[in-house]
């Protein structure tokens, strides 16, 4: 099985190969490498290697120090990328996934050549954004069925086939922890702490998204430099599976611009 050991965690991963630049995907919280489904087709034939893992407590990947501190996500994608020799690469993420793209990318700017976050309430702790956030999540929309939350309305109605299959990898994905095995950025998540992003980034938003609609994503759009932003029609919180045609053109746009 294709497993990297890193510190307390084996870490489960897919690795195309080949000559392209690569590509790493970060999963949401509702998924794991499997939910970049319609992604890898795509962007191997870009030309891009396409990277992705389990991040730790989700998927198959495996605590292997039950009882050691959980350290950040962060740490384990730098540990991850030293295992597989990635020098500098694209990072692609979503949802849950986004907020630890973010830490790494100010953390690790040297790695990142460019960034692409989805459908992600991004970590911000600013009390303005967090106002915002508690009014787009009040207990009805937090206590719906998951799949009622993050897969759009429009999806559901015209492909249960693949709203069957989003279920199925979520309900696989996540492992039972207690809270203080849950990990922590590197440093808190601020507008002050976005406004020093020196990698390129793109942000993009379902327009049926319950949990980060456009609005919401905008709010910390507008305070890293040079951000780009766009939108995917009809499309919840699972943007990137809903819609992977418009989804993955607007991506592989973005970071063919960075470098191949």
């Amino acid at each position: 099985m294709p497993y990297v050991e890193i510190p307390g965690v084996r870490l489960w991963f897919t690795d195309t190969g080949g000559a392209g630049t690569p590509v790493v995907f970060l999963h949401a919280a509702s998924g794991a490498t499997d939910s970049w489904l319609y992604q890898e087709p795509a962007f191997l034939q870009a030309g891009f290697r396409c990277v992705a893992y389990d991040r730790r407590n989700w998927g198959r990947s495996e605590i292997t120090d039950p009882g050691g501190p959980p350290g950040s996500a962060s740490d384990d994608l730098e540990a991850f990328a030293d295992h597989l020799g990635l020098d500098r690469f694209h990072l692609v993420a979503t949802a849950a996934g986004g907020i630890v793209g973010l830490d790494y990318a100010l953390e690790f700017p040297e790695r990142v050549i460019s960034l692409v976050v989805s459908s992600s309430f991004t970590g911000v702790q600013d009390q303005s954004y967090l106002d915002v956030q508690n009014r787009l999540r009040p207990a009805e929309i937090s206590n719906l069925p998951i799949v009622l939350r993050e897969v759009g309305p429009s999806y559901r109605a015209i492909n249960p086939e693949g709203t069957a299959r989003w279920l199925q990898i979520e309900e696989s994905s996540r492992h039972q922890i207690r809270p203080e095995e849950a990990q922590s950025p590197r440093s808190p998540m601020t507008y002050a702490r976005l406004a020093t992003m020196k990698t390129p980034v793109l942000m993009l938003a379902g327009e049926a998204d319950l949990l980060s609609p456009p609005a919401m994503m905008r709010l910390v759009a507008d305070h890293i430099p040079g951000c780009r932003f766009g939108t995917i029609p009809e499309a919840g919180h699972a943007a990137f599976w809903e819609q992977p045609d418009i989804w993955n053109g607007l991506v592989l746009e973005f970071i063919g611009v960075h470098g191949k």
